[in-house]
């Protein structure tokens, strides 16, 4: 049942459209008796007191209010509802529907002339959170408000305690400490409800910066670059409970760790996509010369650039065309700067942020056309070019050569046609592109067939290949019936709860399902093993990475859909990064792991935050990493510009508190841009290079 206070304020006229919380009539008309007719909407009204700034309401006069219910209702006109006349009924819903309508139009203005980031099914309490950050106050998960005046004592008393998540810790030079938990209860689907217990892993305290509720962030990527925006947590409860009492002092600038003295960590930057044109020749020189010297000024220890295996491959099997990258290589090496280079397997074109269109080469398109089962393929049959299936790994489909052998072969050439490079140490690392977007994962959530963020994605195994060896593995098993994908999976934008597989006590948990996830996670990490000794081969004695995507939507349910579709089979009872980082470390691999510097509080205005959860997901697989001795690169997955991500990033690459001092071995930022260039945030990035090697800055908020 609604409360007073979301009666009095209605749902918008764009609800009704959606056929969002739309009441029927006799929802309405229920509601109406059980609150004593107007006496309980008049009732619930909100006072603002102007004097504080602050929500108050008549929660302390709950008890007076329920006993006038009851009279209310125990008399002759006290909402009877068999006894009401009709016209009665009308003139309540045609109030109703006033009330809605006028809270639309409140909404609306607010939105578009005020640009306030409201939810679509906002109440009175959205309202007042946002008119309170828009003074400069801050407000509290649970509706807690008080001035940012002074970094004083925190709110005491009321309802102010608040459930600390495990993931947001406050840091200890705090007292007292206080951690906020992304979306209290009040507004949730039923998966808020169901969210499944967290594993156990070490969380290092993060940075102040994860406390603020107002902090802003720039358009950013997930998972394969969906645009996101900083949104502050939703307030959840009452504000009722609100009172002067509640109110202490906090200080806007919010105290920064000192890194002086810290591990060195070398930075690195990505060139950008489209350097290395179509034809293999570098794109104006001269203004990537000048970037180079600007990023050297700042201390940067090197770069990082793709080599693609559609550009340098493009034409005929085993011609490979390697110019481009000479003269940028060498233009690196008389600056001094390091290199590292990615073996870029995969299409680019067709992902959120890429701007540039590079294809697999014209001959392996060639085979696809006639045979296009050696590309990934979805339950519909819908095959996806953007990188080729690891069921042809050990095919002899590529011109009489398999997967695997037409990789090795790439690398090889690279290796001896920049050898003097790897001699002089001037090629610091070689990573190795192990699916889409370099990414060792499936290509489940493909923009071209209509993903969107949220989405859950679907297996990517339906090709004759994968197919093969899931018969194989069913008839070792001893259940051939089981040789098939889940039906019951729904499509890529679904919802885990909206399917019989991923939901709660779902499939995925059954017999079959852990057989078929066991399968599909194995066939990833086969594929990865393959290829990785391979390159241990192509680069002996050079130092190798891989990088294992950040899936971290849906983190929070039972069943991680999202992952699972992924190929990481890591639902809340069982860690599924275990066996990647295992076999990472019988490659003698490093860990590259993205998204370091997301907050989970910035989730998109439209998708409840306990869904995701990435800082928990950085660390569940920093964690399997170093449990097995891996050393640890990272890149960040959003164009980082401001300080509230570049301090997010130092706490990730500098644990602090952690027992055994680990840190990252180097840090890519992603990626090279005019905006960079731009002179405020080349000067913010100047600084976050020199904390990253652990040297003073002036600047320093203590």
């Amino acid at each position: 049942m609604a409360t007073d206070m979301q009666r009095l304020v209605g749902m918008g006229e764009d609800d009704e459209e959606m056929g969002m919380g739309m009441k029927d009539d006799d929802d309405e008309d229920a509601d109406y008796d059980e609150n004593g007719g107007e006496h309980g909407n008049v009732s619930g009204m909100v006072e603002i007191d102007g004097g504080s700034g602050m929500g108050t309401g008549a929660g302390d006069n709950r008890f007076q209010q329920h006993h006038e219910f009851q009279e209310q209702v125990g008399t002759p006109g006290g909402g009877n509802r068999r006894s009401r006349p009709v016209e009665e009924k009308e003139r309540t819903k045609l109030r109703e529907r006033r009330r809605r309508a006028i809270t639309a139009r409140i909404l609306a203005g607010l939105r578009r002339h005020g640009n306030y980031n409201l939810r679509v099914r906002a109440d009175i309490n959205d309202v007042i959170a946002a008119l309170a950050r828009e003074a400069g106050w801050v407000v509290l998960p649970d509706g807690t408000t008080f001035p940012s005046k002074s970094q004083g004592q925190m709110p005491a008393g009321g309802n102010s305690a608040v459930v600390t998540s495990s993931s947001s810790h406050v840091p200890s030079q705090q007292p007292p400490s206080v951690s906020l938990k992304g979306v209290a209860s009040g507004y949730g689907s039923p998966l808020e409800y169901n969210a499944c217990p967290m594993k156990d892993v070490f969380i290092p305290s993060p940075s102040p910066y994860d406390l603020s509720s107002t902090s802003r962030s720039q358009t950013s990527m997930v998972g394969d670059g969906e645009a996101q925006r900083d949104n502050p947590p939703l307030i959840g409860g009452s504000i009722d409970t609100i009172n002067e009492k509640q109110t202490a002092d906090i200080t806007p600038r919010l105290p920064e760790r000192d890194f002086a003295g810290s591990p060195y960590v070398p930075v690195y930057v990505m060139l950008p996509l489209g350097v290395i044109n179509i034809k293999c020749e570098l794109v104006d020189p001269d203004g990537i010369l000048k970037q180079l010297r600007v990023l050297k000024s700042a201390n940067v220890d090197g770069v990082m650039v793709d080599c693609w295996w559609g550009i340098v491959e493009a034409h005929a099997p085993q011609e490979y065309n390697w110019n481009g990258y000479k003269r940028l290589f060498q233009m690196v090496r008389e600056l001094k700067l390091k290199l590292q280079v990615v073996m870029s397997f995969h299409e680019c074109g067709g992902n959120f942020g890429d701007d540039v269109c590079i294809p697999l080469p014209h001959w392996v398109a060639e085979i696809g056309r006639s045979n296009p089962d050696i590309f990934f393929t979805d339950r519909e049959g819908r095959h996806n070019p953007e990188c080729l299936s690891w069921g042809i790994d050990k095919e002899r489909v590529l011109r009489g050569r398999t997967a695997v052998e037409v990789y090795f072969d790439f690398m090889r050439s690279f290796r001896i046609e920049f050898n003097e490079y790897f001699e002089d140490g001037f090629i610091s690392m070689i990573e190795v592109g192990l699916g889409p977007c370099g990414e060792l994962r499936y290509p489940s959530c493909p923009v071209k067939h209509g993903w969107r963020y949220p989405g859950i994605g679907e297996f990517q195994c339906y090709d004759q290949y994968m197919l093969k060896s899931l018969r194989k593995a069913a008839e070792e098993r001893g259940h051939t019936i089981w040789a098939r994908g889940p039906d019951n999976v729904g499509t890529y934008n679904s919802q885990p709860h909206e399917t019989g597989f991923f939901c709660d006590g779902g499939d995925y948990d059954g017999f079959y399902g852990r057989f078929f996830l066991n399968w599909y996670s194995q066939a990833l990490v086969d594929h990865g093993n393959r290829v990785l000794s391979m390159a241990k081969l192509a680069f002996e004695g050079s130092c190798i990475a891989a990088k294992v995507s950040g899936i971290y939507w849906w983190y929070k349910t039972a069943s991680h859909a999202a992952e699972l579709t992924s190929g990481y089979y890591n639902p809340c009872n069982r860690d599924g990064y275990a066996a990647i980082t295992a076999m990472l470390k019988r490659n003698g691999v490093n860990l590259n792991i993205a998204c370091v510097d997301l907050h989970t509080f910035n989730q998109h205005e439209s998708f409840p935050e306990p869904f995701a959860d990435p800082e928990r997901l950085v660390w569940q697989v920093l964690n399997a990493g170093w449990d097995v001795g891996l050393p640890v690169v990272s890149e960040n997955a959003l164009p980082c510009l401001n300080r509230v991500s570049y301090n997010k990033v130092l706490d990730n690459t500098k644990p602090i508190n952690d027992p055994d001092g680990r840190h990252f071995s180097s840090f890519t930022y992603l990626r090279l841009s005019p905006l960079l260039m731009e002179r405020p945030n080349f000067i913010e990035f100047e600084r976050f290079v020199k904390r990253m090697h652990g040297e003073a800055v002036l600047d320093l908020q203590v």
